[in-house]
């Protein structure tokens, strides 16, 4: 049972994330939330207000004596990737999530945990209610819609805020403090066509399906070097159609623009006399990704299956063009940063892409630390969509977060780490778009530093954060504020 984690320490910030867990909130569904933060707020006699984005803002006196140091804003999102398993039924939008503990972990079954980024907002929560803390002025910024465009933080107008000090709660490496970010671009690509060819005379239908991949955060878990489901199904699906006479009648798969893809699906006709020759081919290139993904994937399926024939194939030539297109792409990790070593730059995440019923449409995701990076590699996503005759646009970009040495917050956060750890941290650039670029932007005279927990595999169902590993990051944070 999921109040089973409210059992751990610290319970105030169990407590809360169990809360977190019980009210339905993906990215564009957060209303029963905010009722929540505020009520919450209307509890502990605490200011509250919420702005025409939804973002909400409490704000807790400074323990007496304190009034005079700086503003410190905690910050987390409080919407969550909604990815589930697809043999289960899960209404991210009604069903709470099913987490539960599962030996030094907390995880869920079936679906993401949402600890991305409810332990960061669980945390806040439990800054807000604890008054044996011993702190400065402060400010819990709880933003919302971050996982789809960054929408709260770039929502987010100057006053709204008072802090001097910024701690985003939204990375996901204990033992790291991170002091810059990636900044991102949305690539969207559509191409409309008549789906009006006759399916070829004796020919059979076949379901493709390409699943248990590993997923993950396109910017977190891209160095790792997981398979993308989307790109994998392509391969598979441009020599199926060069060498057993294959036609495509819908090929879709991925479902968050900032997950790697970990299921993919198509419906094809080919001759029935290839059939047995299509069947050994998919036992072939399953055993080539298993060879190339060993160590990386361990659960990669490929299945094939007889289906109902359709009256209908998409015509050959938006068929060779969309799937060389697709294959032609460049997908993962495009460049690394020369001064902070094993740290990606750029990327790219073939995200979502459907085909079928007269339409074709896709959607990457990039990220960078350096804009001429991200511009470049969204021109040759461009320059191979255009090939196949498809629209390309550009949206929802945001900017980076650029990191600053000197930064006194950093040497403030460092200090507790070290008296609450007996050791240094490492401090690093993560590539994921935290909201700190944006919020640098409306309030550039805001110090920032983002901290948290171990986290692993957000945005995919084997999402899960360390039991012990959330303490410890509580007491560092308490022990900052202390300091600040």
């Amino acid at each position: 049972m999921a109040a089973e984690i409210k059992t751990l320490s610290p319970a105030h910030v169990w407590s809360y994330f169990y809360d977190l867990t019980q009210i339905p909130r993906p990215t564009f569904h957060t209303e029963a939330v905010q009722e929540y933060l505020l009520a919450l707020a209307k509890r502990l006699n605490l200011e509250a207000q919420h702005d025409a984005t939804g973002n909400i803002l409490i704000r807790k006196p400074a323990t007496p004596g304190l009034e005079g140091r700086p503003v410190v804003t905690l910050q987390a999102h409080i919407d969550m990737v909604p990815q589930k398993n697809s043999h289960i039924e899960h209404d991210f939008t009604k069903d709470p999530i099913d987490a539960y503990i599962d030996g030094e972990w907390v995880t869920a079954r079936d679906t993401t945990l949402g600890a991305d980024n409810g332990i960061g907002a669980a945390y806040m929560m439990a800054v807000l209610s604890d008054d044996t803390l011993k702190h400065g002025p402060l400010e819990a910024l709880f933003t919302v819609d971050e996982e789809v465009g960054m929408v709260g933080a770039n929502g987010l107008q100057p006053g709204f805020s008072k802090g001097d000090i910024l701690i985003n709660l939204d990375s996901e490496d204990e033992g790291l403090l991170f002091a810059g970010c990636a900044g991102g671009l949305d690539v969207n690509v559509k191409l409309e066509y008549k789906d009006q060819e006759p399916t070829p005379e004796g020919d059979i239908a076949v379901r493709i399906s390409l699943t248990g991949l590993r997923g993950g955060h396109s910017g977190m878990d891209i160095i790792l070097g997981r398979a993308n489901a989307n790109k994998q199904l392509v391969r598979f699906l441009k020599e199926a159609i060069a060498s057993y006479g294959a036609r495509l009648v819908h090929l879709e798969g991925g479902s968050a623009r900032n997950a790697i893809p970990r299921e993919a699906f198509a419906l094809v006709t080919i001759p029935e006399a290839e059939a047995d020759g299509l069947w050994e081919f998919a036992s072939d290139f399953l055993d080539t990704l298993q060879t190339e993904y060993k160590n990386i994937e361990d659960g990669i399926s490929l299945s094939l299956e007889r289906a109902d024939l359709p009256k209908t194939v998409i015509p050959e030539e938006i068929q060779d063009g969309v799937i060389g297109a697709l294959d032609a792409c460049i997908n993962g990790v495009q460049s690394m940063l020369t001064d902070f070593p094993g740290i990606v730059e750029s990327s790219t995440n073939m995200a979502k892409i459907f085909v079928g019923d007269g339409t074709f449409t896709a959607t990457f995701m990039l990220r960078s630390s350096s804009e001429s990076r991200k511009e470049y590699v969204a021109s040759q996503i461009e320059s191979a969509m255009n090939l196949a005759g498809a629209e390309v646009e550009f949206a929802g970009a945001y900017n980076g977060w650029a990191p600053n040495a000197d930064s006194a917050v950093l040497k403030t956060m460092r200090r507790a780490y070290e008296e609450v750890m007996g050791k240094s941290p490492e401090i690093t650039v993560v590539h994921a778009g935290l909201e700190c670029g944006i919020i640098q932007g409306v309030m550039p005279d805001m110090d920032m530093i983002s901290i948290g927990p171990d986290l692993r595999s957000p945005h995919s169902p084997d999402e899960k954060v360390h039991i012990a590993s959330v303490e410890r990051t509580w007491k560092v944070l308490v022990k900052a504020l202390e300091l600040i």
